[in-house]
């Protein structure tokens, strides 16, 4: 019951906080001498998008906390599948071990669609969802790699391939 009606509120308050240590932990890297970009400065973007998010979200679900209060009586709340936040979970800490070796791009490659296809409903498994799958996968994947590459001169890992584009 306490996580039916605090359950939004609760989760803005957590990730504000993660996310104030995290620009906090960021503010403590060193700062570049080469550019004025530093390894601080994506971290301290993700961090003020989420700190800004999740205080909307919290701001909000405090604000209409009473206009929402009579609905949440009568909810119920449905069995979480455990075998795809567990399948979820192995899939992210094999992605993470396998990054540096094996490189970003195949990693990222081959993680993408598979995390997809365990978050899909069940009834987006078909061919063509799985086309529409790996065509946003490739082309996230190659975006990503360019702007990290020529937009903020961050070479990710290459892993077994050497990869001079």
């Amino acid at each position: 019951m306490f996580l039916k009606k605090y359950g939004d509120i609760m989760v803005g308050l957590f990730f504000m906080a993660i996310s104030a240590i995290m620009m906090g932990m960021a503010m403590a890297l060193p700062k570049s001498k080469v550019m004025d970009i530093g390894p601080d400065f994506m971290p301290m973007v993700i961090g003020s998008v989420t700190f800004v998010l999740a205080a909307v979200l919290t701001f909000l679900n405090v604000k209409n906390y009473r206009l929402h209060a009579a609905e949440l009586k009568n909810v119920t709340i449905e069995s979480c599948d455990y075998k795809r936040v567990l399948s979820s979970m192995i899939l992210v800490l094999i992605y993470v071990f396998t990054m540096k070796p094996i490189g970003f791009l195949i990693s990222t490659l081959v993680y993408l669609p598979l995390q997809m296809l365990v978050l899909a409903p069940d009834g987006q498994r078909d061919k063509k969802h799985v086309i529409q799958l790996i065509v946003i996968n490739v082309l996230f994947t190659l975006i990503v790699f360019f702007l990290f590459r020529y937009g903020f001169k961050i070479v990710l890992p290459a892993g077994i391939f050497t990869i001079t584009l």
